[in-house]
């Protein structure tokens, strides 16, 4: 007989349900990752595919290996967070970005909020160096975990890769060399020194940790789709008191109408969830 793949025996939907739950409580009570309030068809599909590269069953044998390993917790939180970005993999939001103005603030500070890795920041980063706002601009990227930290903070490019993003960075509106902006030693390629000065990481957690700043511009797209009905609405309240007035939020949707927020904001973009922050 040949080789024959063996069938994962799947949990019964109200089991799995109950499995997914007692998983998230473990990863809050073990290791202080929230993820009761996370939408639950985004935590079953990033876990179903965890199971399958672990060859797991039942996500109570996930959860058992995370309770005693904190390699397999790892892999659970890696799973779980924002993916990481390739630069300029969203040429219309790099768009979008050269449209939001911080002209208007004399030192403007960004947040790149569960920011999707190195990639994201430093893609923001060469387009406020184009717009001639970089020298002048904090740019805070906060991540979830200390890993996922110390990864951005250590980051490097295969030089070959490059020309890769340079299609993405020409559709995103960029006329230069994107290789021009970074260092290349070997087969590490690294954004330059004056542009990764501009960048302050920080772990912080959306899910528990209060306001740390006032900011001109907010950008969470990647990570608020995620977001269950409830917790949404406490991570907007925390960029809502984050935001300076006249600000800028960028979202991954548009604001209801029946949201109470939405009456402090009008759209920056039309038929965008870009918005200027207009009350107090």
């Amino acid at each position: 007989m040949g080789n024959v793949t063996p069938m994962r025996h799947e949990a019964p939907p109200e089991v799995e349900e109950l499995e997914l739950d007692l998983l998230a409580e473990a990863l809050f009570q073990r290791y202080g990752y929230d993820f009761r309030g996370h939408e639950r068809t985004a935590l079953r599909r990033k876990l179903r595919a965890l199971l399958q590269q672990r060859s797991l069953r039942t996500l109570s044998a996930l959860q058992g290996q995370l309770l005693h390993d904190a390699r397999a917790a790892g892999a659970v939180l890696r799973a779980l967070h924002v993916p990481p970005a390739a630069m300029f993999d969203d040429p219309e939001e790099a768009r979008l970005l050269r449209q939001a103005c911080l002209s208007g603030a004399a030192l403007p500070k960004v947040w790149l909020a569960d920011c999707a890795g190195a990639e994201q920041a430093w893609t923001l980063a060469v387009l406020l160096a184009e717009q001639g706002l970089l020298a002048r601009t904090e740019l805070h990227c906060t991540v979830a975990s200390d890993e996922l930290l110390a990864e951005a903070q250590d980051h490097s490019i295969p030089p070959d890769r490059l020309a890769e993003y340079q299609a993405g960075y020409e559709r995103a509106g960029g006329g230069a060399r994107l290789a021009d902006y970074f260092h290349i030693t070997g087969q590490r390629a690294v954004l330059l020194p004056q542009l990764r000065s501009r960048i302050t990481w920080a772990q912080y957690n959306l899910v528990t940790d209060a306001s740390f700043n006032e900011f001109n511009l907010i950008v969470c797209r990647r990570a608020l789709p995620d977001f269950g009905p409830l917790l949404r609405q406490r991570v907007l309240q925390l960029f809502h008191a984050s935001l300076a007035p006249f600000g800028v939020l960028a979202l991954d949707r548009q604001f209801d109408e029946s949201e109470a927020l939405a009456a402090f904001y009008r759209p920056l973009l039309p038929m965008q969830p870009w918005y200027k922050r207009v009350g107090f």
